[in-house]
């Protein structure tokens, strides 16, 4: 299977499937790669730094990331252009390279999630604890279908990115391809 080209973000954090994220730009690499975003109409990636900054020298990525898909944008009160993005496809990323401006480029093979995958009964406790949590906090996801509650890999998603978790716990359910493992996971991390 060929590998797709995508630029990369990489920041000190993790961007899950379907999670929003609001982004500054202003490094010219950065500005070039949303440009480019424009013209094509494609995504980005993002991947947590594992060595480097998010400004200067290329920053070593994480090998899994999640592509971004600009929502919306606009400019700050300092200027500077902001980003409204979402997480859509993982990715693992086989090579990069960098351009002369600076910009990560990667070369990724997509990594499929299956369509909706049951609940299993050891998770549901998983949904109830993301039920509570959302009638709490309220935002996008408060609204939700009673489907969504029975689908595994949505309820990982979501507790991954509203449960107060380091971003190497974020990165090691990102990385996992098995949503009932990342539920696994998920049941470790808050016993």
């Amino acid at each position: 299977m060929p590998a797709d080209s995508l630029p990369l973000f990489p920041l000190h954090t993790v961007l899950l499937p379907g999670a929003p994220l609001g982004l500054r730009v202003f490094e010219p690499r950065y500005l070039d790669l949303v440009r480019e975003c424009g013209r094509s109409g494609g995504g980005f990636g993002i991947c947590l730094i594992l060595d480097g900054e998010e400004t200067g020298a290329p920053a070593t990525p994480a090998a899994f990331g999640t592509e971004a898909r600009i929502e919306d944008f606009g400019t700050g009160d300092d200027g500077l252009l902001t980003l409204h993005v979402r997480g859509a496809r993982r990715f693992h990323v086989r090579r990069t390279r960098v351009r002369d401006n600076g910009l990560l480029v990667a070369d990724v093979g997509w990594r499929e999630d299956s369509d909706v995958d049951e609940l299993r009964p050891q998770h549901g406790l998983l949904a109830m604890v993301l039920e509570r949590i959302l009638e709490q906090v309220g935002g996008e996801h408060a609204q939700a279908s009673a489907a969504r509650f029975d689908d595994a890999a949505w309820i990982g998603w979501r507790l991954a990115e509203l449960l107060p978790l380091s971003d190497g716990q974020r990165q090691s359910l990102l990385q996992d391809d098995d949503p009932h493992a990342r539920l696994d996971q998920l049941l470790g991390m808050i016993s």
